[in-house]
């Protein structure tokens, strides 16, 4: 299983920035992970990952508390498949992007700052591999 997550807009707040970073260098001990920055039109995507699980960070997307996003994220696992986040950019996603979606996922009924998003994403899949290899962190 690999771990890609992509995120549209530039960063601009660098201490959130260092926080994704070090999450997703955390998450890489149990599965290689990276994060992109794509441009608006990020279709080619769905492409280069055809049979990756795509999530989709939307806020009309599905609530999930940390052990339940844990159990799907060791589902999939077992089924061998990739992960494959996008969180959208100011604009959020497109009705295409949606639909090419296999889950939409909501981080919060709040409003974020793009760059707390991506620090708060990486946190959590970070977390859904500690629980799953049974690490103290999410206690």
């Amino acid at each position: 299983m690999k771990v890609y997550i992509y995120f549209i807009g530039k960063v601009r707040d660098q201490n959130a920035q260092a926080l994704t970073t070090e999450y997703l260098k955390r998450t890489s001990r149990y599965a290689p992970a990276e994060a992109r920055e794509v441009k608006p039109a990020a279709m080619e995507l769905f492409d280069r990952h055809p049979a990756a699980y795509k999530i989709l960070l939307d806020p009309l997307g599905k609530t999930m508390d940390s052990p339940r996003f844990a159990t799907l994220v060791g589902k999939l696992e077992d089924e061998g498949r990739d992960l494959l986040f996008l969180l959208g950019g100011h604009d959020g996603l497109t009705d295409a992007q949606r639909a090419r979606a296999d889950l939409l996922l909501s981080l919060s009924a709040m409003t974020w700052p793009h760059e707390l998003a991506r620090a708060m994403l990486a946190e959590q899949i970070y977390r859904a591999f500690a629980t799953l290899r049974g690490h103290p962190y999410p206690r």
